[in-house]
């Protein structure tokens, strides 16, 4: 199973393109397509970042279409096209709603996306939130935390486990005893069932100390604190120099050192996971963040 090594820090992002909501998608996304997906993809494995990731959404109202977009690709399909390209990076949903699937389905996906890239499937897990796409699809959203709740240890034996309940099911994943999974969320509900199932923590935007002792506490009253974890942050906006625009506000932006620091500056001590993001304003300016950040900021940042 992926664990990040102690003492160190992971970093990873979101692949552009694959969301285009308007809280995040930079202009020259809309159209663009799967070249440049697939090249900053490949950026990453050939870069060093842990991971790349991929969100999750069915289908999305009609009055939220001006302002989440209704173009969302779907997750495990678009992992296996990128594991395909890349060779050491791992594969990341972020996150998969499991209300939305039963865990049967779940864990054949993932066991799959595992089986064929060698080991690089992370099940990154989350309750979703669009109520209309939750009734849409036949699940009760105000149950959403409780189904996956659920849920959760179901998919952990079928991923664990060739045989449940007697019924089989191959292949079986690379990773043993299966890969990991990281439970998403920052609401306290969503931390008690990290604590409680995940081998990993993704907030649902920056962490914060309050948030990482809870985890913490909960996870050593489950008996759990001693397990490898994978404690995760996702960081302001980047940009690694001196742009020639205005980045708008909450970006950090300078010299390496300055961008480490200002990393650093809001990241709790305990967070061994970085979820990075790079203001862009074309698929060749997005390329060059990627690598100067794993170049010239990532390695004064990950050593805990």
């Amino acid at each position: 199973m992926y664990t990040i090594a102690p003492g160190t820090r992971a970093f990873g992002m979101q692949l552009p393109v694959q969301a285009q909501s308007s809280y995040f998608v930079e202009d020259w996304e809309r159209e663009a397509g799967p070249a440049e997906m697939a090249r900053i993809a490949e950026l990453c494995d050939e870069h060093g970042y842990s991971y790349v990731a991929i969100c999750d959404h069915v289908a999305i109202p009609e009055q939220f279409a001006s302002s989440m977009g209704t173009h969302w690709v779907d997750p495990i399909a678009t992992l296996g096209w990128v594991a395909a390209m890349t060779d050491r990076v791992m594969l990341l949903t972020h996150v998969y709603v499991l209300p939305f699937r039963p865990p049967e389905i779940a864990a054949k996906q993932f066991a799959t996306l595992d089986y064929l890239s060698d080991g690089r499937a992370i099940c990154g897990i989350g309750v979703g939130h669009v109520e209309a796409e939750f009734e849409r699809l036949g699940v009760d959203h105000h149950r959403r935390g409780a189904i996956t709740t659920e849920r959760l240890p179901l998919l952990i034996a079928a991923l664990e486990n060739e045989f449940v309940d007697g019924m089989g099911a191959k292949p079986r994943p690379v990773q043993r005893p299966r890969p990991p999974v990281w439970v998403g969320g920052s609401s306290a509900a969503a931390i008690t069932r990290a604590a409680r199932f995940g081998d990993g923590w993704i907030p649902q935007g920056p962490a914060d100390d309050a948030m990482v002792e809870a985890l913490q506490r909960q996870r050593d009253e489950a008996g759990r604190g001693d397990l490898p974890y994978a404690i995760g942050h996702i960081v302001p906006w980047l940009y690694v120099g001196t742009p020639s625009w205005d980045l708008g506000p909450d970006t950090i932006s300078g010299t390496p050192d300055e961008v480490a620091s200002g990393i650093l500056a809001t990241t709790p001590s305990a967070v061994n996971q970085l979820q990075v993001r790079f203001r862009s304003q074309s698929a060749d300016e997005l390329a060059d963040q990627v690598q100067a950040f794993a170049t010239d900021v990532a390695p004064l940042l990950t050593k805990v």
